[in-house]
């Protein structure tokens, strides 16, 4: 059963080093959290997973790692200057922020029940700096919001540089920050984060299809990760929800603990994009409304080759939180179980691909130097197959050590004993996190019989 409350994950996060407060040791800072030891492997692989889904496994996406800090007219011309705000409300009475679209009666605040507070006000959502020796009104830009703009502005040097032709997609992972006046939820809504988001460009009057396409085939990533049919639902944006540059968005829903709330947004942004960032805007018959463009030096837009002339793509667009699937993949995982001798067990049940510490190696005695040097030749054979960390667990203490691998979620642990220095073809013992079964392997055949488990646990 998946985690029924945040205080079970967050205790846990920090316990076995999964996720920290930010800078904690200064009390910490509002929607700011680090990935410790466990939290930057189970991240990396969740980014690896995606990344190969997206890019490997298909033959029409390109992959892109585009700059943090963009000029100014990026956000300009992409409409994050005029539209990227929140309307706060604050309390004079208890001195609290809140979102006016998340508060029950605009005029009554939510944690204290005072009606002494404002009218709804709009707060830009983007971090503002400064670039250069001189701060002046010249000099600034923001930090980027999405990943999505740097993937429009490169649109031209992808297509050039690879001879791409429609439809095909443009995919990035990378860091996002996003001036939240009330982050929450642990790490669901924070202020600096991660996106996986593809950009994917398509003929206009073929992106129905292609929205369909992608809404069914993110869900279905999300299953393979994990994720349970039943805790997973679609919300179809609708009215004055919808962005202003949207045709038409489904959003997948997680049950997190604190509620089903979005998880990756899938949106038909048409030609609003590249539109907006082309120059010559004029020449290509735009269907999305968008601002004239005075600064931009290309032509966003690609030959139709069976038309002869060329056209402006419609994109689409699923783009998901890392941080929030990651918190989606812990709260799937969680279990608790009963044993039969009545006491309980805290199991973290991710893929095998997903686990941070994939193999454990285990000693039975720290203090036997034929047991200790064989264990540290397995892992480090089993280190060179590539498949992830595979960790060294020197305690001396076997039961406790498997405890602790099940509450981290490593699949296998191995455990090298005094018959696997004494007997012939040195037998170790293969324990399966979630059935606790244990068999008998020859030392020889572990690195086969990882492999193995690996592929076919996937």
């Amino acid at each position: 059963m998946p985690a029924k409350t945040m205080d079970e994950l967050v205790s846990l996060c920090k316990r076995r080093g999964f996720i920290f407060q930010g800078s904690e040791i200064y009390g910490g800072m509002q929607g700011a959290y680090d990935y410790g030891p466990l939290g930057i492997e189970l991240k990396n692989n969740l980014k690896a997973a995606w990344w190969r889904a997206m890019v490997y496994e298909r033959d029409d996406v390109e992959g892109l790692d585009a700059a943090i800090i963009q000029n100014k007219h990026v956000y300009k011309y992409s409409g994050h200057e005029d539209t990227f705000t929140d309307p706060m409300v604050d309390c004079h009475e208890c001195k609290s922020r809140m979102r006016a679209d998340h508060m029950k009666d605009i005029k009554v605040c939510d944690n204290c029940g005072s009606t002494n507070v404002t009218e709804p006000r709009d707060f830009n959502l983007m971090f503002k700096t400064n670039v250069g020796p001189m701060v002046n009104e010249e000099s600034y830009t923001y930090l980027r919001p999405e990943t999505a703009q740097g993937i429009f502005t490169n649109f031209k040097n992808v297509v050039d540089s690879t001879s791409r032709t429609l439809p095909f997609g443009i995919a990035q992972i990378g860091k996002s920050f996003r001036n939240e006046i009330t982050p929450r939820n642990f790490i669901f809504r924070v202020r600096e984060f991660e996106q996986m988001e593809l950009e994917f460009f398509c003929k206009p009057g073929e992106d129905e299809k292609w929205h369909d396409f992608w809404v069914s085939t993110r869900k279905q990533w999300w299953l393979d990760q994990g994720l349970s049919a039943e805790n997973i639902e679609f919300e179809y944006v609708t009215g004055d929800d919808l962005a202003h540059y949207s045709k038409a968005t489904v959003d997948i829903l997680y049950r997190f603990p604190h509620g089903l709330e979005e998880l990756e947004g899938v949106a038909n942004r048409t030609d609003y994009d590249l539109g907006s960032h082309t120059k010559a805007q004029e020449e290509f018959g735009l269907s999305a409304k968008v601002k004239k463009n005075e600064h931009s030096t290309a032509k966003l837009a690609i030959r139709d080759l069976e038309a002869n002339k060329w056209e402006v793509p419609f994109c689409i667009e699923p783009s998901a939180g890392l941080d929030r699937g990651l918190l989606a993949v812990m709260t799937e995982a969680y279990t608790e179980e009963e044993l039969p001798n009545g006491t309980t067990r805290t199991v973290l049940k991710f893929k095998p691909h997903l686990a941070p510490i994939k193999v454990a190696i285990m000693p039975l005695k720290k203090n036997k130097p034929e047991i200790v040097a064989l264990a540290k030749e397995l892992k480090n054979k089993l280190q060179k197959l590539g498949l992830g960390r595979i960790l060294y667990e020197n305690t001396g203490n076997v039961g406790k050590g498997y405890r602790r691998h099940d509450e981290v979620g490593t699949p296998i642990c191995v455990t090298v004993d005094f018959d696997s220095i004494e007997k012939e073809g040195a037998p170790v013992t293969v324990r399966d996190r979630d059935t606790m079964e244990q068999i008998v392997v020859p030392a020889a055949e572990l690195p086969a019989y990882v492999v193995n488990y690996f592929i076919n646990q996937d």
